[in-house]
């Protein structure tokens, strides 16, 4: 088996300081301390592939575009060009595609968010192919369903699959996005490979949820700083509380006062206190709860923190299992199991967290 293997190493760099995407604000991003975080996670896809697969070939671009973590992984890639420059961007992308479908390659496994997805299946599209792409997640925002659950899930699917479905790629406005607003637009179909718990599926919409954020504002207690994730469903636990949140930002509140607004990373660990509760919703559909748009929630968060996780029944009625994927393995394996979802004032649901 023949696998093209296209990194975008910056993909994610603006999660967890609060940029909400790096389109365009990748020097902001370094400026605030970001880190990449797209190379490990590529390492972690391919790693899973060679213990399936240790004889498939891997064709991909020089450097951090794909030979650095294939070579990480226990890999001999077999390099077919490299970038234009020492950042890359997306026109480095779309060529490495290019190239990579006169190879002959069986796959194209992306490492990236949905700008990625979508310059992938765009340049897919325009050659005419029928080589499928698979993404592994490391973006901020992941809107498109062509991505497995996991780096790990990713690389399991490729190491074997059989069937493949066409699977919508969706990109946002990252400004838009920015200011609290998400406009999503489909931008390409694709061929994916599926298998089934390993793949996110398209998101869904949620339902009402005033009685639950009147049960968890009636459980607040004096004292403890209240992390507050973003979505509709914990933003009315925000307008609840009596503050106007950052929409799709994550907020820090204890003591009926706002602390930060729209924080990042660092500046939630700076106003944690002694006792803290972080809240979130799982992204409708995919059941993401850490991992996926709320990066600023990092492992350092979560071992100061509880976690407290809250989705109206309508929500959760889309959703089989919970999932988490912060890339830290001791705080995934520390969430993972049964936890109890907070579906409206008094009543909880329980669910599997994988």
């Amino acid at each position: 088996m023949r696998i093209g293997v296209v990194v975008n190493p910056i993909a994610g760099m603006g999660g967890r300081v609060g940029l909400k995407g790096t389109d365009g604000k990748v020097a902001e991003a370094r400026e605030r301390g970001a880190e990449q975080r797209a190379p490990d996670r590529a390492v972690a896809a391919l790693s899973a592939l060679k213990e399936r697969a240790p004889d498939a070939e891997i064709v991909t671009y020089e450097g951090e575009m794909g030979a650095e973590e294939a070579r990480r992984s226990g890999f001999d890639p077999e390099v077919v060009g490299k970038p234009g420059g020492s950042e890359t961007t997306a026109e480095d992308t779309r060529n490495a595609v290019r190239q990579l479908a006169t190879e002959g390659v069986e796959l194209i496994l992306f490492v990236g968010g949905d700008g990625t997805a979508v310059d992938v299946a765009e340049t897919l599209s325009e050659l005419d192919g029928e080589i499928p792409m698979l993404g592994v997640p490391a973006g901020v925002k992941i809107y498109s369903s062509v991505f497995a659950v996991t780096p790990k899930a990713a690389g399991r699917v490729a190491a074997g699959f059989d069937r493949l479905e066409e699977r919508e790629v969706n990109d946002i406005d990252e400004e838009a996005y920015r200011e609290g607003e998400v406009r999503t637009e489909l931008k390409a179909v694709a061929r994916v490979p599926v298998a089934e718990s390993l793949q996110s599926s398209k998101q869904l919409g949620g339902g009402t949820v005033e009685s639950l954020a009147d049960g968890v504002a009636d459980e607040v207690e004096d004292g403890v700083t209240y992390v507050l994730g973003p979505g509709s469903t914990v933003g009315a636990i925000k307008t609840r509380l009596g503050f106007d949140g950052s929409p799709l930002g994550v907020d820090v509140w204890r003591d009926d006062k706002v602390l930060v607004r729209d924080a990042s990373e660092s500046e939630i660990l700076s106003a944690l206190g002694e006792r803290n509760v972080v809240v979130v919703s799982p992204i409708g559909g995919q059941g993401f709860i850490f991992g996926r748009g709320n990066h600023q929630i990092s492992p350092d968060v979560l071992r100061r923190s509880e976690v407290e996780v809250v989705a109206s029944r309508t929500k959760l009625d889309g959703i089989g299992v919970l999932h988490v994927d912060t890339g830290d393995q001791e705080i995934d394996g520390s969430l993972r199991g049964w936890r109890k979802v907070r579906i409206g004032r008094f009543e909880r649901r329980l669910l599997q967290v994988r």
